[in-house]
């Protein structure tokens, strides 16, 4: 049973030696394709096909993460707000943008006017002169962003400035006004109460 690896080498060497008949390896091609043709119609359809399906794919996954993270910009009464700005990457500026101390400014007064907010309180008494100041408020905070857009599109200028300022000082006021006039309604009802 064991064998010579010297024997077995020598004999390696003479087979290697030899050379196929012509053309040997051309009938053997031939011999193959009769055997098992290739179809390539149906390898490009398949290809295809898997391609439209990796697209289909890829779509319904950007769908499904986009419906995922979305998360919906509510106002103040809880409407979804829709952005039909074409210009979606532009952020706008405000006063802060323009200068550090008109960011003091602006923090000053909008800092005020959350507090005064707060410190409010809404009851059946007082909801209807409450709806009525946040009705004003909400137009000016809507004036306000559009004072910003202008900011943003045309650039800083005096009197685009002094109106952010001013409608930021006119939310206050009012919310002072408010807050008196709550507390007006709230002595004659003690008074009422009292007699």
């Amino acid at each position: 049973m064991a064998q010579d690896l010297r024997t077995l080498f020598e004999n390696e060497n003479k087979v290697s030696k030899e050379k196929m008949p012509q053309g040997h390896e051309a009938r053997f091609l031939d011999k193959l394709d009769e055997a098992l043709p290739v179809n390539t119609s149906v390898k490009k359809r398949f290809s295809m096909l898997q391609i439209a399906a990796s697209i289909v794919v890829l779509i319904g996954l950007g769908y499904g993460a986009s419906q995922f993270l979305y998360e919906p910009k509510l106002d103040d009464d809880g409407v979804d707000i829709v952005n039909t700005n074409d210009n979606k990457d532009k952020q706008l500026k405000s006063l802060g943008d323009i200068s550090p101390d008109f960011k003091k400014v602006e923090d000053y007064y909008l800092a005020n006017i959350n507090l005064e907010l707060s410190k409010v309180k809404q009851t059946p008494e007082n909801k209807e002169l409450f709806d009525g100041y946040v009705v004003r408020l909400a137009e000016l905070n809507q004036e306000y962003k559009r004072l910003s857009v202008e900011l943003t599109e045309g650039g800083p200028n005096e009197l685009t400035v002094s109106a952010l300022i001013d409608n930021l000082k006119l939310r206050l006021n009012l919310l002072y006004r408010l807050k008196e006039q709550l507390n007006d309604l709230n002595a004659s009802e003690e008074v009422k109460l009292q007699g």
